[in-house]
């Protein structure tokens, strides 16, 4: 293993110390010559699996971060940004993170809940009248949809989770809808988290990204958490790829998630622009107990719902043995895709194939950040099980 310089260093130190000043995350492989005597994980199977992905055409580059104890042991940066202008993927890169975003809503809300200003199991229809006309697609009454129903996805929920005008429009787009299903009698994935973000928008007071910038973004010092991206922060948002027409290439795929022009709207859903640091940042929070230095944001109670399993014996998706928490996918039986999980790993994945994870009891982290499209199921990736099995394999050795 080559010796560590200053700059690698900075890998080494506390995420809970990022939270409070910006730190560069550095890629561990550009560290130069200046020795210095720490044991520190090889993580070099991290840019082998990475690199293959790559050269089969199946990533244009990649960005991931391991953390253990809260410490941030490896960035690997991989491959290009944008392949058309030639622009390298770096630890500063940032990613549509699409349905990354629902646990950060979950978050958010959960706030809310801790002032005891709403409770997870209120009828949405307390704050969102229209949801007491609410009835099955079939046309027959049902039982009332509740916050908690929108958070585990067993709500009845359907289809697109764009946001079509303002949250507050989009309520009627759901209810002129109606439930493909009785609220909590199965599991289905859904646009549920569009109604918390308008419950906070309700209860707050404030638009729901301002709510989430000055409750979250702010304190966590998530500078490059945005729904809506400067010009600058534009530059550094990595393409989404598709498969070419010939096997092994890429080309551009378009989506709305991917639109930045005036018309976008603050996605509840999944519309967050990231970086690996600040979802890392956002990871320790949670996995740190909801603090920040001396201040609890959230009560133990309140993390402990959101990332244990609330759907009972429901089969949920998206890969075998998994259940749901609040707004979070908990690991219940590890296999397969999440074999190098332990029991309780909770966090998310994306469209785009990017991924966080936190296995809390090797407080670990894991961020996988990619841009691509028509690959199949994200959530059930090799690249996910493999990146994922190299930096536990590296912790071992």
């Amino acid at each position: 293993m080559p010796p560590l310089n200053h700059k690698c260093l900075l890998l080494l130190t506390s995420i809970a110390a990022t939270m409070m000043c910006d730190v560069s995350f550095a890629q561990r492989n550009s560290c130069g010559s200046q020795s210095v005597s720490l044991n520190v994980p090889k993580f070099d199977q991290v840019a082998e699996v990475l690199e293959k992905e790559r050269a089969a055409g199946r990533i244009s580059g990649a960005v991931t971060l391991v953390a253990k104890d809260g410490i941030v042991l490896d960035v690997t940066s991989i491959g290009m940004a944008d392949l058309e202008a030639e622009r390298k993927m770096t630890d500063e890169s940032l990613f549509c993170i699409a349905s990354m975003t629902k646990p950060v809503t979950a978050t958010a809300l959960m706030l809310l809940v801790e002032e005891g200003k709403v409770s997870v199991d209120d009828h949405v229809s307390k704050y969102i009248p229209e949801f007491a006309q609410m009835k099955l697609k079939s046309g027959e009454a049902t039982e009332p949809v509740t916050i908690r129903h929108c958070l585990t996805h067993t709500a009845g929920l359907h289809g697109d989770q764009k946001v079509e005008g303002s949250l507050e429009e989009h309520m009627q787009v759901l209810v002129k809808r109606g439930l493909a299903f009785s609220p909590g009698t199965k599991w289905q994935y859904s646009p549920g988290l569009n109604v918390c973000g308008r419950i906070i928008e309700v209860v707050s007071g404030k638009p729901y990204h301002k709510f989430l910038k000055e409750r979250l973004f702010r304190p966590l010092k998530m500078a490059n958490t945005t729904f809506f991206p400067t010009k600058a922060q534009q530059q550094r948002i990595a393409q989404v790829y598709q498969p070419g027409d010939e096997a092994g290439t890429l080309k551009l795929a378009g989506h709305w998630l991917t639109d930045f022009s005036d018309a976008r709207v603050a996605n509840p859903s999944g519309g967050l622009v990231s970086s690996v640091a600040d979802m890392a940042k956002f990871y320790q929070f949670i996995l740190n107990g909801a603090t920040i230095g001396n201040l609890q944001y959230l009560s133990e109670k309140s993390v402990r719902e959101m990332t244990t399993i609330q759907t009972g014996d429901l089969v949920t998706g998206f890969t075998p043995g998994n259940g749901w928490g609040l707004g979070w996918c908990v690991v219940r039986e590890p296999q397969g895709i999440t074999a190098d999980n332990s029991a309780g790993t909770y966090g998310h994945g994306g469209l785009f194939g990017t991924q966080g994870w936190v296995d809390p009891e090797r407080q670990m982290i894991f961020v996988l950040m990619i841009q691509r499209s028509n690959f199949g199921n994200s959530d059930g990736s090799d690249l996910r099980r493999d990146f994922q099995k190299a930096a536990v394999d590296a912790i071992k050795e």
